[in-house]
């Protein structure tokens, strides 16, 4: 499985992709990812599972851009306002 996530911290949101989202969330959280080294409490807030390479790193890169971005925010802000 390939692995799109959406991981969230006090200084903000970052989008990835991984094959191993547990290994990756614990590098997140000890410094190991050049962005998302300023924070120490990371917490995966969305993630989506792909059984292809090449369509997990497009949704990544969709949700990195603009339209992909605001389409990611509203389903997050829903998530949220549901719970």
């Amino acid at each position: 499985m390939f692995y799109v996530y959406v991981v969230r911290s006090d200084k903000g949101l970052y989008i990835g992709f991984t094959k191993d989202l547990k290994k990756r969330l614990s590098e997140h959280n000890a410094g190991k990812g050049l962005y998302t080294r300023r924070s120490r409490d990371w917490k995966v807030i969305y993630y989506e599972a792909h059984t292809n390479e090449i369509d997990a790193r497009r949704r990544e890169h969709y949700f990195k851009s603009s339209y992909g971005g605001i389409s990611l925010k509203r389903m997050i802000r829903e998530a949220l306002n549901e719970e």
